[in-house]
Protein backbone atom coordinates (compact mmCIF):
# COMPACT_ATOMS: atom_id res chain seq x y z
CA UNK A 1 0.00 0.00 0.00
CA UNK A 2 2.65 2.39 0.79
CA UNK A 3 4.39 1.90 -2.49
CA UNK A 4 1.84 3.68 -4.46
CA UNK A 5 1.60 7.08 -1.87
CA UNK A 6 4.70 9.87 -3.14
CA UNK A 7 5.32 11.75 -0.42
CA UNK A 8 7.93 14.81 -1.11
CA UNK A 9 8.93 16.69 2.06
CA UNK A 10 10.66 20.18 1.41
CA UNK A 11 12.25 20.86 4.60
CA UNK A 12 16.00 22.11 5.82
CA UNK A 13 18.80 20.28 8.38
CA UNK A 14 17.94 22.79 10.98
CA UNK A 15 13.92 23.03 11.55
CA UNK A 16 12.43 21.02 14.43
CA UNK A 17 8.97 20.41 12.87
CA UNK A 18 10.83 18.65 9.89
CA UNK A 19 12.69 16.42 11.87
CA UNK A 20 9.33 15.58 13.55
CA UNK A 21 7.53 15.12 10.68
CA UNK A 22 9.93 12.64 8.94
CA UNK A 23 10.12 10.82 12.37
CA UNK A 24 6.22 10.44 12.45
CA UNK A 25 5.79 9.55 8.88
CA UNK A 26 8.99 6.66 9.67
CA UNK A 27 7.82 5.87 12.17
CA UNK A 28 3.71 4.87 10.55
CA UNK A 29 5.69 3.32 7.68
CA UNK A 30 5.76 5.80 4.90
CA UNK A 31 8.50 6.45 2.85
CA UNK A 32 9.30 9.96 1.58
CA UNK A 33 11.56 12.18 -1.01
CA UNK A 34 13.52 13.99 2.05
CA UNK A 35 14.61 17.78 -0.05
CA UNK A 36 16.33 19.91 1.67
CA UNK A 37 15.38 23.18 -0.22
CA UNK A 38 18.82 25.58 2.05
CA UNK A 39 20.35 23.13 -0.37
CA UNK A 40 18.74 23.39 -3.18
CA UNK A 41 17.57 26.35 -4.89
CA UNK A 42 15.08 25.52 -7.62
CA UNK A 43 13.82 22.94 -4.78
CA UNK A 44 13.07 25.74 -2.77
CA UNK A 45 11.32 28.08 -6.09
CA UNK A 46 9.42 24.92 -6.72
CA UNK A 47 8.39 24.82 -3.33
CA UNK A 48 7.39 28.29 -3.04
CA UNK A 49 5.58 28.07 -6.24
CA UNK A 50 3.66 25.38 -4.79
CA UNK A 51 2.67 26.52 -1.82
CA UNK A 52 2.65 29.98 -1.33
CA UNK A 53 5.24 29.40 1.54
CA UNK A 54 8.45 30.73 2.02
CA UNK A 55 8.91 28.57 5.58
CA UNK A 56 9.57 24.75 6.14
CA UNK A 57 7.98 22.17 6.28
CA UNK A 58 6.08 21.69 3.54
CA UNK A 59 5.02 18.68 2.50
CA UNK A 60 3.35 17.16 -1.31
CA UNK A 61 1.13 13.95 -0.85
CA UNK A 62 -0.06 12.44 -3.78
CA UNK A 63 0.08 16.44 -5.20
CA UNK A 64 -1.70 17.83 -2.34
CA UNK A 65 0.24 20.69 -0.44
CA UNK A 66 0.16 20.64 3.40
CA UNK A 67 2.06 23.79 5.42
CA UNK A 68 3.56 22.79 8.31
CA UNK A 69 3.38 19.78 10.66
CA UNK A 70 -0.65 19.35 10.02
CA UNK A 71 -0.68 15.50 11.83
CA UNK A 72 -4.67 15.59 10.90
CA UNK A 73 -4.53 16.45 7.86
CA UNK A 74 -1.27 14.19 7.47
CA UNK A 75 -3.54 11.21 9.00
CA UNK A 76 -6.78 11.81 7.00
CA UNK A 77 -4.59 11.79 3.42
CA UNK A 78 -2.45 8.68 3.93
CA UNK A 79 -5.73 7.05 6.16
CA UNK A 80 -3.62 6.82 9.43
CA UNK A 81 -6.17 6.00 12.67
CA UNK A 82 -4.68 6.71 15.95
Amino acid sequence: MTEEIKIRIFSTSSCPYCVTLKEYLKEKGFKYEDINVAENKEAAKEMIEKSGQMGVPVSEINGEIIIGFDKVKINQILGIKE
